[in-house]
């Protein structure tokens, strides 16, 4: 491994595992190590829990699971889990991270588009989602589906995990010059600060502009694909010309940027949750773009970034063109053995405005 800062790669995380560092209950899957990530599983059990909660510095989580549990629910044979409702689940891997190595975590891509709010809590925890260098522990994951009721089970992946060697992200100067070398999004004048790369919302034109979830469906499952129609669980938005869209509270809402992105192969992206300068509005809860995400030489040219949009206290208006979120660009410590979209069965390269896996196209 090499030593210079920056996001492990595929074959690092696969030595990990080799080295102990990475624990499992059971092998990994084939396909659960991605270039710069690797995915979670749900384990046997969940927990329904009456509130969200984190552990503290002198608690492990199973000693508030004690006294904040409801009931368990087994997954074994799969379970639905409820809006509105918060679950804990232990996961099927387990850290023993070295000093030098830490560690976060984020929705995945299908996970974020089914409005599915997850976060990883970890022992003695004083923020979610984030996992110090030098952890020994349990992993687990906070979940709440928040539009659909959903089916789970034990080996479901609703999260991954990130894991990076010392500060490897970009300042804004370096992420200039990358930009003018490799085009990073599909913009001449590119608004680049607070660390990251402006992304905005295209709501031009007269047809599909994005989808708003509807309420009182029935259930997906998590882990079936092409198995659900559109028109049962989603409201197509048609852009009529307006070039706006008026966000209502608490409704959720799939749309798209409207700039490609490009994420070359020495880099990793993530996509900063929300920005309170732009808008009272959380963007994108799925925010790691891996190497290759948009890369011509991985069939992605013109790959444009799928924004989870929901809306909180107030109706605000969205234009065409405003920003709604910022990509931060981390160094990759060694080329991934493999590009996302090269032959991975990546389900979202080379997209436009596209739902997640689990609903029929045409």
């Amino acid at each position: 491994m090499s030593k210079k800062p920056g996001i492990l790669a595929d074959h690092a995380i696969a030595a990990l595992l080799e080295h102990n560092n990475l624990t499992t209950v059971s092998p990994l899957d084939h396909d659960q190590i991605q270039p710069a990530s690797l995915d979670l599983r749900l384990g046997a059990k969940a927990y329904r829990v009456r509130a969200s909660f984190l552990p503290g510095p002198q608690h492990r989580v199973s000693d508030k699971l004690e006294r904040l549990s409801m009931h368990e629910i087994d997954l074994t044979q799969g379970a639905v889990l409820e809006t509105g409702c918060v679950y804990i689940v232990e996961l099927m891997e387990g850290l023993n991270l070295p000093e030098n190595l830490s560690a976060s975590t984020n929705p995945k891509s299908s996970t974020g588009r089914l409005d599915i709010f997850t976060r990883v809590i970890t022992d003695f925890a004083q923020e979610f989602d984030i996992i110090p260098a030098g952890y020994e522990g349990r992993l687990y994951l906070e979940i709440s589906p928040r539009t659909f009721p959903v089916i789970v089970r034990q080996g479901s992946r609703l999260s991954q995990i990130r894991f990076r060697s010392g500060h490897a992200v970009l300042a804004e100067d370096a992420l200039m010059v990358l930009h003018r070398a490799e085009t990073l999004v599909a913009s001449d004048m590119p608004n680049i600060s607070d660390g990251g790369i402006a992304l905005s919302i295209d709501l031009e034109g007269e047809g599909l502009v994005g989808y708003r979830g509807k309420h009182h469906t029935g259930v997906i499952d998590v882990d079936r694909k092409a198995g659900y129609d559109i028109l049962d669980f989603w409201e197509p938005i048609e852009g009529r010309g307006k070039g706006e869209l008026i966000l209502d509270p608490d409704e959720f809402y799939i749309l798209v940027s409207r700039e490609a992105v490009h994420v070359p192969p020495l880099y990793a992206a993530e996509m900063t949750p929300f920005d309170p300068l732009v808008g009272e509005f959380r963007v994108h809860y799925a925010g790691f773009f891996d190497p290759g995400f948009g890369h011509a030489g991985a069939g992605g040219k013109g790959a444009r970034a799928v924004l989870e949009v929901r809306s909180h206290e107030v109706p605000f208006i969205l234009e065409h063109g405003q920003i709604v979120g910022r990509l931060v660009y981390e160094h990759m410590m060694d080329p991934p053995t493999a590009l996302y979209g090269s032959g991975l069965g990546s389900n979202y390269q080379a997209q436009g405005l596209k739902l997640s896996k689990h609903f029929r196209v045409g």
